[in-house]
């Protein structure tokens, strides 16, 4: 009887939680999304920014090929890194669990101190000013820990009898791991890359220090403006309080479009 009555409790209480859960999720995004579509309008696509449209196209453009750039450079070194460290070295050796405990920590880290980071070496020391560039090569460190340790995490859970079978069939250690072990792994690297994209998108405090603020579309060496900076920009200026709510609504509508997108391709590449 009191075992019943334990597992009612914490079967109702997982079902209350999760009720909250997501009625807490369906009103912020309803929130945003009614308030974005209410004040969405033509002027907020333009070509060009300025005070009549304040257009979210430059910021839109400078967001997705600052995901582009970030992932090119994080994501070698991040999958490379696991691979190397989760196959060819097995024995946790003090300079592993060295790696491990600095990818851990780096991970926790609040974004800016990593804006700090790239101020004094990419936009001061290097000489890179307030540019595209500043940005990218910050958010490269900002998610690389990130891929990191999602892909050796998911690298450690293909069972290691694949591997067996592989050696078993004369497959060499390399062959093994891009035929057999990373295509295994594909959902739980991509579920990183996935949550490396969300933090590139929805990221101002490190941009602010290194892309700088200005609303154009940006060559290398340009200021870049990120949409949620300039989410951040005009809704701090007080006076354009509805086009923050729309670019909000397009950021989330973004960062679904790329979950969707993410999950197809994990679903296709796992299947082949």
């Amino acid at each position: 009887m009191q075992r019943d009555l334990t597992s009612d409790i914490i079967f109702y209480s997982l079902r209350i939680a999760i009720f909250l859960t997501i009625s807490i999720f369906i009103i912020i995004i309803g929130f945003i999304i009614i308030k974005g579509v209410a004040h969405i309008n033509p002027k907020l696509f333009e070509w060009e920014y300025n005070s009549n449209n304040i257009s979210m196209m430059p910021a839109m453009i400078n967001t997705i090929n600052m995901i582009v750039a970030s992932l090119a450079i994080a994501m070698p070194f991040g999958i490379f890194g696991a691979i190397f460290l989760n196959e060819y070295n097995k024995k946790d050796t003090k300079i592993i669990k060295l790696i491990n405990i600095a990818a851990e920590t780096l991970v926790g880290i609040p974004s800016i101190v990593y804006g700090l980071f790239g101020f004094l070496v990419f936009v001061t020391y290097f000489g890179f000013k307030f540019s595209f560039l500043s940005g990218v090569f910050t958010l490269s460190i900002m998610i690389l820990p990130l891929i990191l340790r999602s892909s050796q995490e998911a690298l450690k859970s293909v069972p290691n009898s694949f591997r067996e079978a592989s050696f078993a069939l004369g497959a060499t250690k390399l062959r093994t791991i891009f035929c057999i072990v990373i295509p295994a792994a594909i959902p739980g690297i991509l579920a990183g890359v996935i949550l490396s994209i969300g933090k590139i998108v929805g990221e101002s405090a490190a941009l602010l220090y290194t892309a700088g603020t200005v609303a154009k579309i940006a060559a290398p060496l340009d200021s870049a403006r990120t949409l949620s900076v300039h989410m951040y920009m005009i809704s701090g200026e007080g006076l354009y309080i509805n086009e923050a709510y729309s670019t909000a609504m397009i950021l989330i509508i973004m960062v679904l479009f790329v979950n969707l997108i993410s999950n197809y391709i994990a679903k296709k590449l796992t299947k082949s």
